[in-house]
């Protein structure tokens, strides 16, 4: 259990939490192909659950639907955006400086989903030295020194 400290002490399952980035990919997946306004019902056909389910583990974090008119698709996702802190950015380096890695590096720019890529580093003397996406590949060597 997590406890939520908003006007009222309220304990949060962990199985609640669990599912709560589930629902923040399918809102936004409804969001980018157009759906504006989505019921608990097809909310929990699309998520493998049940409206009931839906709709008590929203009402863990507040009213957010309306009987009879369902739940605002950008509204929803903004606000398990909010309680999933999902606009917080982190810093995170990679270790390795190979193909996979710069794929890597540029994917999670491109996607801007909370990390920021600000050290790579590697064991491989060819790719001392190697830029990946802007950030230069320093020796293994150096990481304690770099944090």
């Amino acid at each position: 259990m997590v406890k939520m400290m908003n006007n009222k002490d309220r304990k949060i399952s962990v199985p609640v939490i669990k599912r709560m980035p589930k629902y923040y990919c399918v809102l936004d997946e409804l969001k980018m192909s157009g759906v504006e306004r989505i019921s608990s019902k097809e909310l929990a056909a699309r998520m493998g659950t049940t409206a009931s389910q839906i709709r008590q583990d929203l009402n863990c974090f507040g009213g957010f639907g309306q009987q009879g008119y369902g739940y605002s698709v950008n509204g929803l996702l903004n606000e398990i955006g909010n309680i999933l802190n999902v606009k917080a950015v982190y810093n995170a380096v990679l270790i390795g400086a190979g193909n996979l890695a710069s794929a890597v590096a540029f994917h999670l720019e491109y996607l801007d989903r909370g990390l920021r890529v600000i050290g790579v580093f590697d064991n491989v003397p060819k790719n001392i030295g190697k830029s990946i996406n802007g950030i230069s590949t320093r020796s293994i060597d150096e990481i304690e020194d770099f944090w």
